[in-house]
């Protein structure tokens, strides 16, 4: 998507002398790994004779994922007999926990701070449940200030990665001088339903997985210390640098939005009961992104003195090789910018939230993004709802 033509300079936020920095990514897979071959038998073993062979062909769902192997937190045969919510939930904190502090120890060494330079903790999720927050919990294990601040953020689906920068960048607004680690954890397996026959449930099957992202955005005027210092204000030519333990990073965070379109409810979402949460997908939605999401992006755009022809990659949360598809012909592209979120489909599955951040990350592995280049951060989530933010590489 790249043009001849110098990039358009969009508007900055009324106020601030300059906007947030997106300054690392990390990201966090669970141990077992699972190949979709695998998963189907799964699948076929489980549901098979229970659907009947005239339903033999919704297995079919698995073939057309665009997935080859997942990473799950709990092994294959935990999946094979039916647990309580309960159950469920106390595994989801115990990896809720591992996982997202091993994403936000990358991402804080990544961005060359210690823990305790971190102002603000922003966790996104909305797999399980926990009270004390996961946050709260992660202060202890990460041994953050006892004046952090932390905002836990429940409900927004595969949009809570792109949700969260926008959120995050709010914060850094509002105060210059904060830096603000972003979590987004989805343990999306967890919530398998095991006695459900239901199509979705089986859709949710083929495509679920497990996984955690952190990335840390600084204020304008964030002060840094010591080997922070060196770290920040030392900068490779290129936008990115892969570390051991994590990627560094230079993104200008320069604006967001944020859609709820009404009478969507029905989209996509959890419906809750003594079971646990099941999923709710409906057949509409590369139906919604091909009429909804075109204008609502190009008049984002147009705020922001951008447009489509701006963009030099479009990180978009890969829902299914269908959302990427209605993505490439509602907005004229070429198949082939979506090619780091097939990737991260067909490597990883869908991690609902923290997805949009795998894709930026390796994105960034691949130097895509050169100083000055713009790219948007997308996502589609219950509501129904999208989320775009929209960055550029500085150098």
């Amino acid at each position: 998507m790249r043009s001849s033509a110098a990039p358009a300079r969009p508007t900055r936020p009324k106020g601030a002398v300059r906007p947030p920095r997106l300054v690392s990514v990390a990201t966090a897979l669970p141990r077992h790994r699972v190949d979709q071959r695998n998963a189907r038998e799964f699948a076929a073993a489980l549901f098979g004779r229970a659907l009947g062979p005239e339903k033999q062909r919704l297995l079919e769902v698995f073939d057309h994922s665009g997935i080859e192997t997942r990473h799950t937190c709990m092994p294959l045969e935990w999946y094979e007999r039916p647990h309580r919510f309960g159950e469920a939930n106390d595994a989801y904190i115990e990896h809720a926990l591992s996982l997202s502090r091993e994403a936000s120890e990358k991402a804080i060494r990544a961005a060359g701070l210690e823990a305790s330079d971190i102002d603000h903790v922003l966790f996104v999720s909305s797999t399980g449940l926990a009270t004390p927050s996961i946050d709260a919990r992660l202060a202890n294990l990460l041994e953050l200030r006892e004046d952090i601040r932390r905002t836990p953020i429940w409900g927004l689906g595969c949009a809570g990665g792109a949700a969260g920068l926008s959120h995050a960048r709010d914060m850094a607004l509002a105060d210059p001088e904060a830096r603000v680690l972003l979590i987004a954890l989805e343990l999306c397996t967890l919530t398998f339903q095991h006695g459900d026959l239901d199509r979705r449930n089986l859709v949710a099957t083929s495509l679920f997985s497990d996984g955690a992202a952190a990335a840390v955005i600084v204020g304008a005027e964030a002060r840094s210390n010591g080997t922070a210092e060196s770290h920040l204000e030392s900068r490779s030519k290129r936008t990115s640098g892969a570390t051991e333990s994590g990627t560094r990073c230079s993104f200008e965070i320069l604006a967001s939005r944020s859609t709820l379109w009404r009478d969507t409810l029905d989209v996509m979402g959890w419906t809750v009961d003594e079971q646990g949460l099941h999923v709710v997908f409906s057949r509409d939605i590369p139906t919604i992104v091909r009429q909804w999401v075109r204008a609502n992006l190009e008049d984002f755009l147009a705020e922001n003195g951008a447009g489509l022809e701006s963009l030099s990659r479009i990180i978009a949360h890969p829902g299914g090789p269908k959302v990427l598809g209605a993505y490439a012909e509602s907005l004229g592209l070429d198949p082939e910018i979506f090619r780091h979120a097939r990737e991260v489909l067909r490597t990883c599955g869908n991690m609902s939230s923290p997805t949009c951040l795998f894709v930026l990350e390796r994105t960034l592995e691949a130097g895509d993004l050169e100083p000055r280049e713009l790219a948007l951060v997308a996502a589609l989530g219950p509501g129904f709802s999208s989320e775009y933010v929209l960055i550029r590489a500085t150098g």
